[in-house]
């Protein structure tokens, strides 16, 4: 395999990006609220991490749960709601939002966007083409089999990151290295993603580290870290070379970027 030459148009960014995970979920107006990402974008934030439910009759909702209850004063499952029922249930005082009012209400924004759904592939690719926005978006899910179908239905134009098993074959091959040793870009996996987004850990296994930034960055692939919260974590990250830091903690970040002479 030779590395990247192109990158995606989502992805230039001066230094490492601050993603606003949920919109700032730590912050005063809760997650996936239109109040939380206005916060965001007032702080500075250009990038803003959502999720995606579709409601029974095809609405696309900026919502992380399946369920309602968690975070609303109401119950029920998404996928099996009409948005007429849906629109009476509120976060606080703010309704949910639809993706479309988020691509509308931030034309200079651009967002991480998680399906969470098999059913939502489907009308997001509609959405994107419809509202033009393939270049200020990156399409994220815990499901190859939903990444596999939004590639397919948007071609390259779209911004996608790995699936668990495009994520599974970079990390294995990274385990071939010692650490400091230039990776071979011809021996590491061919992904289809153009980016990776990791959590540093799971459970006592080391993701994020030394060796799988270095095999990713040769292959020409940026890796972005989630969600991070505590400002040594970040800068623990940022000095290994990660890429973009996904946190609920909008203040923080804007902090540690700042400081390190990163903020833009």
């Amino acid at each position: 395999m030779s590395p990247r030459t192109a990158r995606h148009p989502y992805l230039d960014h001066r230094g490492p990006i601050p993603f606003a995970h949920r919109g700032g979920a730590a912050g005063p107006a809760g997650e996936n609220t239109l109040a939380a990402f206005r916060l965001a974008v007032q702080a500075g934030y250009r990038y803003l991490e959502t999720d995606v439910h579709a409601t029974s009759d095809g609405v696309l909702l900026a919502f992380h749960d399946r369920r309602l209850q968690r975070v609303t004063d109401s119950r029920g499952r998404i996928s099996a709601m009409s948005a007429a029922e849906i629109a009476k249930a509120r976060i606080g005082d703010e309704p949910i939002p639809t993706m479309a009012e988020l691509l509308a209400e931030f034309p200079r924004a651009r967002f991480n966007i998680d399906v969470k759904e098999p059913n939502t592939v489907e009308p997001l690719a509609a959405l994107l083409k419809q509202a033009d926005a393939l270049e200020r978006v990156c399409v994220s899910s815990f499901s190859d089999a939903r990444l596999a179908t939004v590639r397919e239905l948007l071609g390259p134009e779209v911004c996608t990151s790995a699936g668990p098993r495009e994520a599974w074959r970079m990390w294995r091959a990274s385990r071939r290295l010692k650490p400091g040793e230039a990776p071979d870009a011809a021996a590491l996996p061919q992904l289809a993603a153009d980016c990776l987004q990791l959590p540093p850990a799971l459970g006592r296994i080391v993701v994020v580290d030394e060796r799988l930034l270095a095999a990713a960055h040769a292959a020409g692939v940026p890796v972005h870290v989630w969600t991070i919260n505590d400002d040594t974590e970040m800068d623990r990250l940022l000095d290994l070379g990660a890429d973009g830091i996904m946190t609920d903690r909008l203040d923080t970040l804007k902090t540690v970027l700042t400081k390190r002479g990163n903020w833009s």
